[in-house]
């Protein structure tokens, strides 16, 4: 009977202590949620302006969004915002494409990505490099490559899979609101 008391007790106090962990972490849950909720609102709204700036951005309902697509928005005076994710490297890269109303890429902001610091982590860096590499789709028109298939975008030296994948989002968002009409 010892045996089985000396084996019960541990197994009680750590399923106590499991449970005043997950009560914690529910109410700080609970509590940031909000706040989480709000930062990443802000976060898309400043990808929006950063890629196609317009005073307000509709929302397609989601039956009305292309396959291909994460999201969509149409922007005030004309053109889309689009909400692509692509697989890269190391995960998903996560980027806003701005398509002006004559189906031309106006911008890329990658709003979240998992690649390697220092080699594809570059593409979404608000740096010297990291602004060159983004800066090279604006202007173009589907499909957009890298120059390694053939294509005219350089890709990030290392980091050819997340410059395929960035090229990629592109070409999927342009393709996507050249079907919207």
């Amino acid at each position: 009977m010892k045996k089985v008391i000396d084996f019960i007790k541990p197994a009680v106090i750590l399923l106590l202590v499991a449970a005043v962990v997950a009560l914690v972490l529910g109410g700080v849950n609970a509590l940031t949620a909000e706040t989480i909720e709000n930062n990443d609102r802000v976060k898309v709204e400043n990808a929006m302006k950063a890629v196609l700036p317009a005073d307000s951005y509709e929302q397609f309902a989601d039956e009305d969004v292309p396959e291909a697509l994460d999201a969509l928005y149409a922007a005030e005076g004309g053109g889309w915002v689009a909400q692509v994710t692509e697989s890269g490297s190391q995960g998903n890269v996560t980027m806003m494409v701005g398509v002006s109303a004559d189906l031309t890429c106006t911008g890329v902001s990658i709003t979240s990505s998992s690649e390697t610091a220092g080699l594809g982590a570059i593409a979404s860096q608000q740096s010297e490099k990291g602004d060159a590499f983004r800066s090279q789709f604006v202007g173009l028109t589907s499909p957009v490559a890298v120059d390694k298939d053939g294509g005219q975008i350089d890709s990030i030296s290392g980091a050819t899979i997340t410059s395929r994948a960035v090229s990629t989002g592109v070409t999927a968002a342009l393709d996507a609101c050249a079907d919207l009409g």
